[in-house]
């Protein structure tokens, strides 16, 4: 491991002091990813800024009836909180499904979603790659990519997003609270992480030196929810496949639909063709193929990831079927 600096903050304005100006610096708060990147060689920062002891690990309701969710609040506190639970059960099912119980007692939800792909060139520092390094190549298009992206790829890159609570994040249209050097601002969820285009090594529209310091829900619509995860084997493994779902059913029509993909593309996959099919449409597992078909319809797999595309349609069609059952 290379040598690094620390500086352990008390308070926002001295996280952001602390990073500013100082090139390779990076936020540290659970480490899960972080630090397994810094043993492989991937990440080398020059100084850890710990952000653990902030203000941030709070979950509350917000005014108009949302949900205000800390940057460094534990991802098994989240996971369980009751508000959670009862209002947005696709996030806790999402929460749940990823990593070990240990890694969420000490993951956190601003490290959830800046956390990097897994795909195993970005990892391997002995290998090329755009996203670690510009300009070398992304040799997974004719490597290994049985895990890899369909959706929004490029010739570039094709490494997917790890996070489940992103996904279902997409789907309730979260916002993203950020604090940086030129002060706060706010971006949708489904705003935050890029595709990769040309600049695969930007991840998200993060600047320099900022800090997430709250992701916030909307007020519940009283909508039903769900997630649903296709992976390798039972627990601790990323997703091939996933899907956040939020539905409201009247009438035996769909009235109003939220869909997002996970372990497709680069970033969450908000499916907004799906949704435009689905609204207004007969609540019938015809109708949730139809509009997984139409989102689908973009994807363009490379030799060994083709499944993908029959899997996710099965797992919308599936989990939107439950949905409707539940009403």
């Amino acid at each position: 491991m290379k040598p690094f600096d620390h500086v352990r903050a008390e308070h926002t304005e001295q996280a952001l002091d602390a990073h500013a100006g100082r090139p390779g610096a990076q936020y540290l708060a659970g480490g899960t990813n972080l630090v397994d990147l810094m043993k492989l060689g991937v990440a080398t920062p020059s100084l850890l800024v710990d952000i653990r002891r902030l203000p941030l690990d709070t979950v509350a309701e917000t005014p108009d009836g949302g949900l205000g969710i800390g940057a460094t609040v534990r991802n098994s506190d989240l996971a369980a909180h009751p508000l959670v639970r009862t209002r947005y059960p696709v996030l806790s099912q999402a929460l749940l499904a990823g990593a070990s119980p240990q890694l969420r007692n000490a993951a956190t939800t601003g490290g959830n979603l800046l956390q990097r792909t897994r795909c195993p060139y970005f990892q391997d520092v002995s290998k090329p790659c755009n996203k670690r390094e510009p300009g070398t190549g992304c040799p997974a298009r004719d490597g290994v990519h049985r895990d890899l992206a369909v959706l929004g790829h490029s010739a570039r890159c094709v490494a997917t997003h790890p996070s489940d609570m992103a996904v279902a994040l997409a789907a309730l249209d979260a916002r993203v609270h950020l604090r940086g050097p030129d002060g706060e601002r706010t971006v949708p969820l489904t705003d935050f992480h890029r595709l990769p285009g040309d600049r695969p090594e930007q991840d998200t529209v993060l600047r320099d030196g900022e800090l997430v310091t709250q992701v916030v829900l909307p007020p519940p619509t009283g909508a039903r929810s769900a997630y649903r995860k296709a992976r390798d084997r039972a627990s601790y493994a990323f997703a091939l496949a996933s899907v956040a779902a939020v539905l409201t059913v009247r009438d035996g029509r769909v009235e109003e639909a939220a869909l997002a993909f996970g372990g497709l593309a680069h970033r969450p996959w908000r499916a907004r063709v799906a949704e435009e099919v689905l609204r207004g449409a007969p609540a019938v597992e015809e109708t949730f193929a139809r509009a997984a078909d139409a989102e689908l319809a973009a994807a363009e797999p490379l030799r060994d990831n083709g499944f993908k595309v029959p899997l996710a349609r099965r797992l919308a069609v599936r989990v939107l079927t439950d949905l409707t059952a539940a009403g």
